[in-house]
């Protein structure tokens, strides 16, 4: 990979942040009833605005609930990354999507409300499906080979599925409908109540990774060299697997499944700001956020007053957009 000249890196993250808040503005103004800016403004200044309602309640904590749930999977494909050094690797990939996914839409089949019970489902899910993961991943309590565990993670993916698609066959229709939508992702459900419980289980893991940023640029360097360099090799991994599965589980428990994210948006700020992840972790959360949060407003207005899944939407665009950039990496 080349590296980026110094003038674009310096620019990256303004112009990154500039387009977070451009992204945010958008996702407020459009879907099923577009506003205009001084609609917007009204809303926000005046409780009795006409717009108060619609923009204070609904669209505000989506667009902020989408910039969060995008940042952060982009942090995690990012850190995972890094970690097994493949550039595909990402929390579906590793099985961590799977599993907080089952984990979720057990307790929605169970009956549990939403909220707390779903994430705290949905997180016990990611972990043990991590925890399956780095268990086969250490062959035989050998180190662990990041071959292994990328292959461990598929496998216990589509296990994953199974026994969510297993599950789904024998509920009522209107669970199972609930469910597939909820699986394909989305920001339906949105709430500032969502949004403050995100925060505070996402924040944590956050700034961990963003400390482990001068371990994770060591480790992709491989593990002789980061160990040599007075890295704990086995630490840093396990932490950077624990906040990965607890960041993948707060965003499905609020969003659902929502794919690409963490694969396509990592892959391609690494070509604008380079692969040192003090630098890259941020802005991949400022891509990441943005990303989501015009997918989501794509979702809300191309067939409106029909809503798309926002899975679908990222999947569409990341597909061919991750086709491109692979195909630049190999020239």
């Amino acid at each position: 990979m080349n590296s980026p000249s110094t003038a674009r890196r310096r620019i990256a993250l303004p112009l990154l942040l500039l387009a977070g808040v451009v992204s945010l503005v958008a996702g407020v103004l459009l879907g099923p009833v577009s506003f205009t800016p001084a609609d917007v403004f009204a809303a926000l200044a005046r409780h009795d605005a006409p717009a108060s309602a619609i923009v204070r309640q609904l669209r505000l904590p989506r667009v902020l609930l989408a910039f969060g749930v995008g940042g952060s999977l982009a942090v995690a494909g990012a850190a995972l990354q890094a970690l097994v050094r493949n550039p595909l690797a990402e929390p579906w990939l590793l099985g961590v999507s799977g599993g907080a996914s089952l984990g979720a839409v057990l307790a929605v089949i169970l009956g549990l409300p939403a909220g707390i019970s779903v994430a705290g489902c949905a997180t016990v899910g990611a972990l043990a499906a991590v925890a399956l993961v780095y268990r086969i991943g250490a062959v035989a309590g050998r180190r662990l080979d990041t071959r292994v565990l990328l292959l461990a993670g598929v496998v216990v993916s589509f296990f994953a599925g199974a026994v969510t698609t297993a599950m789904l066959v024998v509920v009522d229709p209107f669970t199972f409908r609930t469910a597939t939508v909820w699986l394909f992702g989305g920001f339906g459900g949105a709430s500032w109540a969502a949004l403050r419980q995100f925060t505070l289980v996402a924040a944590l893991p956050l700034l961990l990774l963003w400390w482990l940023a001068r371990a994770l640029d060591l480790l992709a360097l491989g593990e002789e060299t980061a160990s040599t360099l007075g890295i704990d090799v086995d630490r840093t991994r396990r932490l950077v697997i624990v906040a990965t599965a607890i960041l993948t589980a707060a965003t499905v428990a609020v969003a659902g499944m929502i794919g690409f994210v963490g694969l396509v948006v990592p892959h391609a700020l690494r070509w604008v700001v380079g692969p040192m992840h003090r630098r890259l972790l941020p802005a991949v959360f400022l891509a990441g956020g943005a990303f989501t949060v015009l997918a989501d407003a794509v979702a809300r207005t191309v067939l409106r007053p029909a809503e798309l899944p926002v899975g679908v939407v990222t999947a569409l665009v990341g597909v061919p957009l991750f086709a491109l950039l692979l195909r630049r990496s190999v020239k």
